[in-house]
């Protein structure tokens, strides 16, 4: 089979039908069907007129056929913004700007929409570049700059302050109060009774 083009499959695609040698013929070798149908650009000898591949009359396959073939933008309004893939480092930064309220305890935020959990299709990844007049405690340094949220976050002393300080808080709040935290409960208790008592 001759090599696949990656040109639209929407319009005229020729596939060449090449007399086969005389001297030289290939037996017993087949390509999967499977892996032939997978494929976009590989059509059926039954779709095929005389190699070439006519588009499908019915307007619905058509349209079908246009969808899959264009990109994923956002549209006209918003300057045909790509959705971008969503790598894992991507997944987490998003993630932690959906947390940010947790974040710094002094900065509040607008309240996204709380129904979703899933994270946005479209968005771009910027650079913060500071200007020359903002003055040097409000910048970072190059040893505090990482490549993503989550590593400065990490690396913030004062962030890792607060969050040991309020998962110390929770702890306290959750623990059992009186008696309750010496007794052990379950099985090991009836256990260690036993064994006094022997």
């Amino acid at each position: 089979m001759a090599e696949k083009d990656k040109g639209p499959v929407i319009g005229l695609s020729w596939h060449p039908t090449l007399p086969t040698l005389s001297s030289f013929t290939i037996k017993n070798i087949k390509i999967p069907d499977e892996a032939e149908s997978s494929s976009a650009l590989w059509k059926p000898n039954s779709q095929l007129v005389d190699g070439l591949f006519v588009p499908p009359n019915d307007p619905i396959k058509l349209n079908k056929l246009r969808k899959s073939q264009c990109k994923d933008t956002l549209g006209k309004d918003w300057f045909d913004m790509l959705a971008p893939t969503i790598t894992p480092e991507l997944k987490r930064d998003l993630q932690l700007l959906k947390l940010r309220s947790a974040i710094d305890p002094k900065r509040h935020y607008k309240r996204g929409d709380p129904k979703s959990k899933d994270l946005p299709k479209y968005f771009q990844v910027g650079t913060v570049m500071e200007s020359a007049t903002d003055f040097y405690s409000s910048r970072l340094t190059k040893k505090e700059r990482k490549a993503t949220i989550a590593d400065e976050l990490l690396y913030d002393q004062t962030f890792r302050a607060y969050r040991k300080r309020k998962v110390r808080e929770i702890e306290e709040k959750n623990r059992p109060g009186g008696n309750d935290k010496w007794k052990i409960k379950g099985k090991q208790s009836r256990k260690r009774a036993k064994e006094r008592r022997h």
